[in-house]
């Protein structure tokens, strides 16, 4: 992973802690002694931040570096936001686009051979509809797509996607456990491109503790539908950090994991990934109810 890039990141956090003073927002369903922005602890902001239905407005940047099957590497930089705002007093809408800033892919040019093509890949937008009060359980519904924006065809797969999406869990002060699977069937796009049916399957899983420190289980389960049996599944184990730091008034979630894949294809599958994820929390730009 190119250092300048991490730098990037960094430098953007403190160029947007200058601009604006961050604000945690609460949410009917998260304790009430939750403050707002700044004046929130970094414990109760590390709780927000775990908390995938949460109203906080925040900008995940995950950066992944892949070691494959073969011993090549595919590296990529996700930029998150995480948009809720409230429709009614009952119910929140959730917009969450992953946009695939660069992929670099290895790919084998001769026999012994291998160079990274890097571009920007597709990328994926989640809308889901969430009900305001439940409580300590989390609950989102709705769709996702996968949009063709990849600028190489080895970044990306060519294919308008689209299927379902959801978020059950458990949020207390001490931990989080949940799941967030994603299913996406191609619909449109590229014909001479092969059709996909693919599930990306998010297991929650954190304990929090003092001082905005938290650990918890890393790793998305993925299943290509159309692959040789075999060569279907990907499941990693992994253990990520995380710790909840101010740049000024800025709050900044800063995590690092590390996954083994137990489970992968074979001959390029991916089998470790050493993750870092940089999440500065924003203020919320559309405050109220719409309705």
């Amino acid at each position: 992973m190119p250092a300048r890039l991490r730098i990037v990141s960094v430098l953007f956090a403190l160029l947007v802690s200058v601009a604006f003073p961050a604000a945690a927002q609460t949410t009917p369903q998260e304790p009430r002694e939750d403050k707002d922005g700044a004046g929130a602890s970094a414990t109760e902001l590390s709780r927000k931040l775990a908390n995938p239905v949460s109203s906080t407005w925040s900008i995940a940047n995950q950066f992944n570096n892949f070691q494959l099957e073969d011993g090549s590497w595919n590296y990529n930089w996700n930029f998150q936001p995480m948009l809720p705002v409230s429709l009614t007093e009952d119910w929140n809408l959730l917009t969450r686009p992953v946009v695939t800033v660069y992929n670099s892919v290895p790919i084998e040019t001769a026999p012994g051979e291998v160079r990274n093509t890097t571009a920007f890949g597709d990328t994926i937008l989640m809308e889901h509809l969430s009900p305001a009060r439940t409580g300590h359980w989390l609950l989102g519904l709705g769709p996702t797509f996968v949009l063709p924006t990849a600028a190489s065809a080895n970044t990306g797969q060519g294919k308008w996607q689209a299927g379902p999406s959801c978020v059950f869990g458990y949020l207390s002060k001490r931990y989080i456990v949940g799941v967030f699977p994603q299913q996406w069937w191609s619909f449109a796009g590229d014909p001479s491109r092969p059709s996909t049916n693919l599930l990306n399957l998010q297991p929650i899983g954190s304990l929090f503790f003092r001082d905005g420190w938290s650990i918890g289980y890393s790793g998305n389960i993925l299943a290509n539908w159309n692959a040789t049996p075999g060569n279907v599944w990907t499941v990693p184990v992994g253990i990520g950090v995380n710790k909840v730091v101010r740049f000024g008034r800025l709050p900044v979630k800063i995590g690092g994991s590390v996954q083994y894949m137990v489970v992968r294809p074979e001959p390029a599958g991916q089998k470790w990934d050493i993750q870092i994820v940089i999440t500065p929390v924003i203020p919320k730009l559309v405050k109220g109810t719409l309705f």
